[in-house]
């Protein structure tokens, strides 16, 4: 939704190498230099706020959320017949059966717009350096250094290895190393622990200023995660790393800002800006004025989720501008994980339409069973003649229906809109919810006492608004689940699969081979894919440097 945030395109800030220079050089002619402009907080403020560009490219399905949840078990994407629809030269079937290579695309694309977030920031950290006397210099510096941290985490969370830097290059000659986890991963703690401090609390009557745009508590919740997953990083972190997760989530839960919403679904309605819950989003505005003619291989800047997942028939049923593309939805293996009355879990396979997921006080997380007409109440048919009934359940391991696996229905459908073509909802980044979890984990990691989360009333109350009763006690196995149940398709459930070591091997058989499939062979993952691969484009961009850039472990140079 349009709210406090100006994202504007990264053209008018002149990407070339070249540009910066002249940029800081200006004739007044009458008009207010830039200096002078810098000196009103609100002229810096949107400066940087341009800073945030790049980061609306990543919630997309040919992005980093793609990757994250086609990777996991928490989603599939079947080449969905007749039609072959969703076949794309077979691209989504090797990220559900784990079979990726260093060209596929998806790759490249995080890499770009990662970089290009963090370049960004470097860039408009140099055209600041001539107000640093200003007063509200500090507390925008803090802004661009934490958001540059959350670019770098985004590609660290993929690839391990990068090329961090905190300099804008002044030559396009200029050559950066590949670092290796271990440094890169240092160098975002300290950049965190450094900033943070100085980022403002998201609390009234900052906080409506502030939407959308890091603050301390998502300086303090990236720095939880970086020491959460350290492990599975494969870093040694600087102390004991589950105590300085609690310590980071207390930081967090002691401010006082945030609370988990007595509704699971008030997080992800149409109009989420007013969720306590939220730490940070990405700003929506969903206007239909924004389109591609060739969406294959491409990120859009608009999120849509819902079109992903719904099936063909919700235009007509939901009043939809744009017709849903009826591809993502959840394996069964993953559906699973939910206790029956779980509200962030399916409806009855029988429910469909005769549930209103419109209510938030009557929906489910997942869609189920028969789409009817609002005519008569019978059963819809599809293009083919067939009768749309969403179903838990794939069969053939390349292809099945339209109609196969539960869609997501945990974003609110804007219906009726005539003017929004995608989706007005914030997309969700961090949340409070996910604070506690990472706590309560850490905890019984021996990072602290877990009495101080079970006692906690919103940690309890993530298990009671969903209709379940609050935990007396925990353990590991427990809390992957629930992070799953409660952190679905919001970027965590591949991460955390790595953290439990049931990402590769055979210890959690979710790889897409199909429910009904004859074999009990287990698809055995190499170790090596916990990391993707760096983009091959970049490898051989870089092969002549002084210090030529390596493949990670397991892929082709």
């Amino acid at each position: 939704m349009k709210k406090y945030i100006i994202y504007l395109s990264v053209a008018l800030l002149g990407l070339s190498l070249t540009s910066c220079e002249d940029f800081l050089k200006e004739e007044a002619f009458g008009n207010p230099t830039t200096e002078e402009l810098m000196k009103d907080p609100e002229n810096m403020s949107k400066l940087v706020g341009q800073a945030y560009a790049e980061l609306k490219w990543l919630h997309d399905h040919w992005g980093y959320w793609g990757l994250n949840t086609l990777t996991s078990d928490e989603a599939r994407c079947p080449v969905r017949t007749p039609g072959d629809n969703w076949n794309d030269s077979g691209y989504w079937a090797t990220l559900n059966t784990m079979n990726w290579d260093y060209s596929t695309l998806a790759f490249e694309l995080v890499w770009e717009k990662c970089i290009a977030g963090a370049t960004l920031c470097n860039k408009i950290l140099k055209q600041l350096e001539p107000y640093k006397d200003l007063s509200a210099y500090p507390r925008f510096e803090a802004e661009l250094c934490v958001l540059r941290t959350y670019y770098y985490y985004t590609m660290f969370d993929m690839f391990g290895r990068l090329p961090y830097t905190e300099e804008f290059p002044t030559s396009e000659s200029v050559q950066f190393p590949l670092n290796e986890r271990q440094e890169v991963w240092q160098k975002m703690v300290d950049c965190l622990k450094k900033y943070t401090p100085s980022l403002p609390v998201a609390t009234d009557p900052s906080k409506a200023m502030n939407y959308g745009r890091v603050t301390q508590g998502a300086g303090y919740t990236l720095l939880a995660r970086l020491y959460f997953n350290a492990e599975s990083f494969d870093v040694t972190p600087d102390a004991s790393p589950y105590t300085e997760c609690v310590k980071y989530c207390d930081m967090v839960i002691n401010s006082g800002v945030y609370h988990c919403e007595s509704n699971f679904f008030s997080n992800f309605l149409v109009h989420n800006e007013n969720s306590e819950e939220n730490i940070f989003v990405i700003v929506e505005n969903g206007n239909a004025s924004f389109d591609y003619q060739d969406m294959a291989g491409k990120m859009s800047n608009k999120l849509r989720v819902n079109l992903l997942t719904q099936p063909y028939a919700f235009q007509t049923y939901y009043d939809l501008l744009e017709k849903p593309w009826n591809g993502f939805a959840a394996s069964p293996q993953f559906l699973a994980l939910y206790k029956e009355g779980d509200r962030r879990g399916p409806c009855g396979p029988n429910d469909g339409t005769d549930i209103n997921f419109q209510d938030i006080n009557t929906k489910f997380g997942w869609f189920l069973g028969p789409v009817k007409s609002k005519v008569d109440g019978s059963i819809v048919k599809d293009e083919n003649g067939k009768e749309v009934i969403i179903e838990n359940k794939f069969g053939d391991k390349t292809a099945c229906s339209w109609h196969a696996g539960a869609r997501c229905m945990k974003y609110e459908t804007e219906v009726g809109s005539t003017v929004n073509k995608y989706m007005e909802n914030d997309f969700v980044l961090l949340r409070y919810a996910d604070v506690l979890l990472m706590k309560a984990e850490a905890c019984v990691r021996g990072g602290g006492n877990i009495g101080t989360v079970l006692s906690n009333a919103d940690f309890a109350l993530i298990r009671t608004r969903a209709g379940l009763e609050a935990y007396g006690t925990v353990n590991l196995d427990e809390i992957l689940d629930e992070r799953g149940r409660e952190l679905a398709w919001e970027n965590t459930r591949r991460r955390d699969l790595i953290r439990h070591g049931k990402y590769t091997g055979d210890a959690y058989d979710w790889t897409y081979k199909g429910e009904e499939a004859k074999s009990s062979s287990k698809h055995v993952v190499e170790d090596w894919r916990k990391w993707f691969p760096i983009p091959k484009k970049y490898i051989e961009m870089h092969a002549n440097d002084e210090k030529p850039w390596k493949q990670n472990d397991g892929y082709l140079q």
